[in-house]
């Protein structure tokens, strides 16, 4: 018989006490016509038959929700071909059910939502899933076995409805489990029922007779991509009855929403750790781009984190010595607790070790650096590779260890060690975690081994300086000495165009510079210690070479007196404090070697200045000179004077790179030429203080011929030399360079003259008329070389 003739069996007996709606007329006139006592099942069957409406309304206000349950667990049994309730021939009693009460599913998913928000974990969803399971089968009791993530079909935690803390919360135990039930389900991802006397080829017969569970359901929980979460075992004791279908229903159809509550707490945890390594990764890079400090300190706050990251007990940091390959650490102990702490070294400050070391190849952290893999070692002590000497040497015990290498450019620089996870083993989350975290660790340890050598390498500049300036720096004998002897009142001739500074040795030729230094711009706003302090250290920084040394640098400030002198006050105080003192200071610490020289060796000056090279590092020196003590001549001006004094010493000094002079000669050329030349525009008085510059760093060609001739041949003695390196080097010099061509020095002299210097003198003296005897001498000299040039071409 059919649900319908059941449900008009119970319909028949319902219908003597029912209430009486309005559409009941013509049924109850059909039953008096036929003076029919009793109404048939056949007849209500056919009257419901041919009146849904009228059943649809008698369920909703008759029927009891109960048996619409029970209606429809029948119904469903009905439409499966071979159900286990057919092959046992079961009678199905339904009075135990609980369903009923979360027959509408939006109360559990309330309180799994409820859930969730309060404690957004997967442990807590799976107890709240399984509570409710339990409690709609009626079993008695139920197991939660967990699957650990190093071995998918191995459940090692237990989670039992027995176990919860002082707060009421799940509390898992740390075993693992060998039951045989759950581990079938979680290997096969099937629902399995078993009651004790059971006959099941799969099992042992006595599977469960030493347990007080008399019947055992067991259920695989899984993410919606079908991967394991866990195996839901529910048991009910010998009073209980045996699980059937309809209670794999009821845990299906709760774990079909569970499977879902738990993949988004799984996502959850998984963005808390991401949000977590994410704020230390970025503060991992401000630490490296903003509050760099030491590598102790760095080191320090890697591990502390890494220690958290994944749960460890102790962190450790090894880092590769490729010299002496060897791992070494300074430290070793970060996250390590207070029992692990008080060892014997703690009590004897002078037994506590500084460092460790051990060679590549020893231990785990030796075996990952040599090889640059990860090892997860779940017990240290039964694996071969693992050292006990730090164990014995620290007093603490190592269990479980995660081992993961630093990479810089491919190379293994580091290997960072964690030890003893709090819960269970280390699993491929953590390694995965650990796995980026590594890579800034890396990205640290190298940027922090840079700092440290740009720290060591700042402290060797500043000692290397200090024993320069101690070496370089005149001393107070020196000092001394020139008081004693006396700045001349008086020097004849010292401002003529004509001084030579052959005449004079190196100590006359400092006090003639401060000589002219007085006589220029007074003591006013200037001390005269420093001024010979001053002196005589820019005498000392001048290198021997043939041509660009002391008597050059001196010969230029004497061309630069004599201009100032002579040509009135065309230049302001402050401009002719520069152009002097630039003159003095002007090829300071010179090589003996150009420009273009430094470029094509690739001289470590050549890769601080890309352009007037030499001239930018003799500004340098003159600014290192005028910072130490009792060096600096301008202490007595004002900021804004000492700023602008600089800023034109600077500009005299760039001016005498040659490369420079062709521009500016043609800009100030054009402006004389076109009578747009004034005095009171700053950057025409800048092109004439340039032009001036040039003047009289080339004044020995506008001196008398004894002079030009003596400054001729060491100035070839220097070229020579820069020929004979750039031989060495494989290069060819210019003839002009090139000992082995002296028949070139007047030729090459012929064009200096004619290309560079008359033009110079020619325009300097447009500007300025009272340098017309350099323009005079130099067209002498040329004209001498001129006929030396004629006869060498005979």
């Amino acid at each position: 018989m059919d649900i319908i003739t059941r449900f008009a069996s119970s319909f028949a007996g319902l219908w003597r006490n029912r209430r009486r709606p309005q559409n009941e007329d013509a049924f109850n006139n059909r039953i008096q016509s036929n003076h029919d006592p009793e109404i048939t099942a056949h007849q209500v069957k056919k009257y419901l038959q041919a009146n849904p409406d009228f059943l649809d309304g008698f369920v909703m206000d008759e029927i009891q929700l109960e048996q619409l349950e029970r209606w429809m667990i029948r119904k469903t049994q009905r439409t499966r071909k071979v159900t286990q309730t057919e092959k046992n021939g079961r009678k199905t009693s339904l009075s135990r059910w609980k369903f009923c009460v979360h027959a509408d599913k939006r109360q559990m998913l309330q309180d799994l939502i409820h859930s969730l928000q309060l404690r957004p974990t997967k442990m807590h969803v799976l107890w709240e899933l399984a509570n409710c399971i339990c409690s709609a089968v009626n079993a008695d009791g139920f197991r939660l076995y967990l699957t650990d993530a190093t071995e998918a079909e191995s459940l090692h935690l237990c989670l039992s409805n027995s176990f919860i803390d002082e707060n009421g919360d799940p509390k898992p135990l740390q075993i693992k489990s060998d039951a045989v039930l759950p581990n079938y389900v979680a290997k096969v991802r099937e629902n399995l029922r078993l009651s004790r006397g059971d006959v099941d080829h799969r099992f042992p017969r006595d599977l469960l007779d030493r347990s007080e569970m008399a019947h055992v359901m067991c259920q695989p929980i899984v993410y919606p991509d079908g991967s394991l979460v866990a195996v839901l075992e529910l048991w009910r004791r010998d009073c209980g009855a045996p699980f059937y279908e309809e209670d794999e229903e009821i845990g299906c159809s709760y774990l079909v929403w569970g499977g879902i509550a738990i993949h988004y707490a799984h996502l959850n945890l998984v963005g808390l750790k991401q949000r977590k390594l994410n704020d230390f990764l970025l503060a991992v890079v401000k630490s490296i781009f903003q509050d760099m400090v030491s590598m102790e300190m760095l080191v320090s706050k890697i591990m502390n984190f890494a220690q958290r990251l994944v749960d460890a007990d102790r962190a450790s940091l090894f880092l590769v010595d490729s010299k002496s390959k060897e791992l070494y650490a300074t430290i070793f102990d970060v996250g390590c607790d207070s029992k692990a702490t008080k060892t014997e070294n703690e009590t004897d400050p002078s037994k506590a070790p500084n460092e460790i070391r051990f060679p590549l190849g020893t231990g785990i952290a030796g075996q990952v650096a040599l090889t640059g893999e990860v090892l997860n070692i779940v017990d240290a002590y039964a694996d071969p590779r693992f050292n006990r000497s730090i164990d014995q040497l620290t007093g603490y015990k190592t269990e479980s260890i995660l081992c993961m290498p630093i990479f810089i450019r491919g190379s293994v620089i580091g290997v960072v060690q964690m030890v003893n996870k709090r819960t269970g083993c280390f699993n491929k989350e953590d390694e995965e975690a650990f796995e980026m975290f590594a890579v800034y660790c890396g990205l640290a340890l190298h940027h922090a081994k840079l700092y440290d050598k740009i720290r060591r390498s700042e402290q060797k500049y500043r000692v290397a300086l200090e024993v320069l300036s101690y070496h370089n720096t005149c001393t107070d004998a020196e000092v001394e000495q020139c008081l004693e002897v006396g700045i001349p009142q008086k020097i004849p001739g010292v401002d003529s165009y004509d001084f030579s500074p052959f005449d004079i040795d190196d100590h006359q030729k400092a006090l003639y510079s401060v000589f002219m230094f007085k006589d220029l711009f007074g003591l006013g706003r200037f001390d005269q210690n420093s001024i010979i302090r001053f002196t005589l250290t820019v005498k000392k920084n001048y290198r021997r070479v043939p041509y660009h040394n002391w008597t050059h640098g001196f010969s230029v400030a004497n061309t630069m007196y004599s201009i100032i002198k002579n040509c009135g006050a065309v230049f302001r105080p402050n401009e002719c404090l520069a152009l002097f003192i630039g003159s003095l200071c002007h090829d300071l610490d010179h090589r003996g070697k150009n420009n273009k020289f430094m470029l094509d060796t690739e001289a470590p000056l050549a890769a601080i200045y890309s352009t007037s090279t030499m001239e930018h590092h003799h500004f340098n020196q003159t600014v290192t000179i005028l910072q130490q003590e009792g060096h600096n001549i301008f202490a007595k001006l004002n900021s804004s004077e000492y700023k602008q004094v600089l800023s034109l010493i600077k500009h005299c000094i760039l001016a005498t790179d040659l490369a420079l002079f062709f521009p500016n000669k043609a800009k100030l050329t054009n402006l004389v030429d076109e009578e747009k030349f004034s005095w009171t525009i700053s950057e025409h008085r800048m092109l004439i203080q340039a032009i001036a510059m040039t003047g009289a760093d080339l004044s020995a060609s506008a001196k008398p011929w004894e002079v030009q001739t003596e400054t001729v041949k060491v100035i070839f003695a220097e070229f020579y030399d820069q020929g004979d390196e750039e031989k060495k080097a494989g290069r060819k010099p210019i003839p002009m360079m090139d000992r082995d061509q002296p028949d070139q020095q007047a030729a090459s002299q012929l064009g200096f003259l004619t290309g560079i210097c008359v033009p110079c003198y020619t325009l300097l003296h447009r500007l300025i008329p009272e340098t017309k005897p350099m323009l005079n001498m130099c067209n002498e000299n040329l004209k001498t070389w001129q006929k030396i040039a004629n006869e060498n071409a005979k």
